[in-house]
């Protein structure tokens, strides 16, 4: 079903994309989204009130917010109006709903002269929050409103949010990702939430749903032919497992000026890339998507490389990464408590620690044989 608010040219565009062969077979879950983009408020009701997690997130909850600033890509205030949503539906305290109200109003058109990672990094945790918190019905048309040109605005950088997202396979993407599938949940756009889901996959290794990014320089490819966004399972390089690697992030690296090296450069890149990838990774499992068991559970095997081969664990604002990881495919990833939020979503010490574990996973078997 198209959402009710959709154009002509949206309705030709969506039955132009469905017949084309990179179109997912399923439509999203729009039911399960609309009990909560990222997470179910219900669910958000149980979480316990006390302990370091709680601690953290209750501080920022009650730290006085600045002015919002989607153009500045550095700026924090999106995670701490994040944090006053979850807490305004742990509590009920009306204030902490106000002021995200009066954030998400304030963000309206901060976009203007920045670029799409600055977008892209900022925007998810405004949707996210107005979700969790329900804004007014006035706000709320004026919020829908900007957010269905938002993501069409050509940035600083000479390109939209939805072209960042499919031209751009590296932390620029993958953050534009994340808060265009948090705009299309908000908006009810099934045929753009399809599109993006998409280009997710093709980003994870399935250049047959989506292969139309541009990519540099082709070192940390496992096949240069066919590039990828992260590389596929049993991938091997010099006689060393590249499998998991984010090409496009590990090229970046200042050792060997970007060149294949070994042992591997601990690049933070990967970790800011991983940022948007699996905040897209759960909004499209709250879509019913099977998303964690994509392309031989890409996103599992890319932390692996990292702990694993890179000797690189999370640290900074990339220490609330880990909860989600370990919450979704059960794993074990080393923590830190409380942990920073990043630069796009965070608190999930709180939020994901006590999630239920998925149906029916099955984990990859890092020894097993490849086809």
């Amino acid at each position: 079903m198209f959402h009710p608010r959709a154009t002509l040219a949206s309705l030709i565009t969506a039955l132009l994309f469905i017949n084309s062969p990179w179109a997912l077979a399923d439509p999203p879950d729009m039911a399960n989204l609309a009990k909560g983009i990222w997470i179910d408020p219900q669910a958000i009701k149980t979480l316990p009130t006390s302990g370091a997690a709680w601690d953290k997130l209750k501080g920022d909850a009650d730290s006085i917010l600045g002015t919002p600033n989607l153009a500045n890509q550095d700026d924090m205030t999106n995670v701490w109006v994040l944090a006053k949503a979850l807490v305004y539906v742990r509590t009920g305290d009306p204030a902490y709903r106000d002021a995200v109200i009066a954030a998400c109003m304030a963000a309206i058109g901060t976009e203007a002269g920045g670029d799409t990672l600055a977008l892209g990094r900022e925007l998810a945790a405004y949707v996210i929050a107005a979700d969790l918190v329900g804004l007014p019905p006035a706000e709320d048309a004026r919020f829908r409103s900007w957010l269905a040109t938002v993501t069409n605005v050509t940035m600083k950088d000479g390109r939209t949010l939805k072209q960042c997202h499919e031209q751009r396979p590296n932390n620029w993407g993958t953050m534009a990702g994340a808060s265009r599938l948090a705009v299309a949940a908000y908006l009810g756009d099934e045929v753009d939430f399809m599109r993006a889901a998409t280009v997710f996959k093709g980003y994870l290794g399935d250049r047959s749903s989506y292969a139309g990014f541009k990519y540099g320089a082709l070192d940390w490819q496992a096949d240069p032919t066919k590039p990828v966004g992260i590389n596929p399972q049993g991938a091997v390089r010099d006689g060393h497992s590249i499998d998991g690697v984010l090409p496009e992030e590990q090229r970046r690296s200042e050792v060997a000026g970007g060149a294949f090296y070994w042992p591997p450069p601990q690049e933070g890149y990967v970790w800011e890339g991983l940022q948007g990838a699996i905040a897209q990774a759960v909004i499209l499992r709250r879509a019913g998507y099977p998303v964690l068991d994509w392309e031989n559970q890409a996103l599992l095997r890319a932390y692996r490389w990292l702990h694993e081969q890179a000797n690189f664990p999370a640290e900074g604002d990339d220490t609330w990464q880990p909860y989600l990881v370990n919450a979704l495919y059960q794993t074990s990833f080393p923590i830190v408590t409380p942990s920073r939020p990043g630069k796009n979503v965070g608190y999930t010490d709180w939020t994901h620690a006590l999630l239920p574990a998925p149906q029916g996973l099955q984990l990859v078997d890092p020894e097993a044989p490849t086809d």
